[in-house]
């Protein structure tokens, strides 16, 4: 799980290497004056220290080009042209958590999302025993260094695959949304389906629509984010619809030519106009 807030950004993770894993949290800090960020992480990831910034530079959209960016937008990106488009630390959680968040609030997301960790994902001090998700005995106390930050590692695309709708709805989820993401998790493990900047973008997200309960607005927020889509556009997004006039996803769709290959840009800019335009 994640954290973000006035200290920065905060998470527990776990990385497979050299047939072993190797768990820790790993914190990171916006240090303004000099304009970078200061990553901390725990001395039991050192040995993934390599993969670990690969995964927080996709995270933080850091090999953006906002210069660029800016001359695609043009006027929409005037206030603010250094916009990025947050990534992923990991595709599936983000995918889970687009799911998640289908006609909820940030909110609510952000709970589900905590119960299925608790349920389904390890704590830290498990993990760093060697204790698997089957393991029997005595649990690590998930709670002893709460102070610390995140406790548990969200659980992978494994740890769901083999689990039935019915257990994930017991954590509040509506059936529907259960069983997107146990075939999802399933998708992952039977078809070979990947949720990373590198995977074939159009067998990807034929592979995402064919899922029931992933319509095109959730895939194209996974390209957005998972797979690092630049040109990704969720155009029947209310709040995007609403922002450019738009009476139906085509409109706004055609609205939104001016701006390829950065529509994923223009989004987020849309987005943060939103936020800060005064209420009707």
């Amino acid at each position: 799980m994640e954290t973000l807030g006035p200290q920065g950004y905060c998470r527990a993770v776990r990385l497979d290497a050299g047939g072993r894993a190797h768990a820790g949290r790993v914190r990171v800090q916006a240090d303004t004056a000099r304009g970078v960020l200061r990553v901390r992480f725990d001395a039991a990831l050192a040995p993934v220290a390599g993969p670990l910034q690969a995964r927080l530079v996709r995270l933080f959209d850091l090999d953006c080009q906002p210069a660029a960016v800016a001359a695609g937008l043009g006027a929409l990106a005037a206030q603010a042209p250094g916009i990025r488009v947050p990534g992923a630390f990991d595709g599936f959680e983000l995918a889970v958590r687009a799911v998640l968040g289908q006609q909820v609030s940030v909110a609510a997301a952000h709970t589900l999302a905590g119960r299925l960790a608790r349920r389904f994902g390890m704590p830290l001090g498990d993990l760093r025993a060697g204790r698997g998700a089957g393991d029997r005995g005595p649990r690590a106390d998930a709670d002893a260094d709460a102070d610390a930050g995140p406790q548990w590692v969200f659980p992978s695309a494994a740890d769901l695959a083999g689990r039935e709708p019915a257990e994930l709805a017991e954590c509040g989820l509506i059936r529907q949304r259960a069983a997107a993401i146990v075939a999802l998790a399933r998708a992952i493990r039977d078809q070979g389906l990947r949720l990373a900047p590198d995977a074939p973008l159009t067998q990807t997200m034929e592979t995402l629509r064919a899922i029931p309960g992933i319509g095109d607005w959730t895939a194209q927020y996974i390209a957005m984010r998972a797979l690092g889509w630049r040109d990704a556009f969720p155009a029947g997004d209310l709040v995007l619809m609403r922002a450019l006039g738009a009476s139906t996803p085509a409109r706004a769709r055609a609205a939104a030519e001016r701006w390829r290959p950065w529509r994923a840009y223009a989004v987020m800019h849309l987005w943060r106009g939103s936020a800060i335009s005064p209420a009707d």
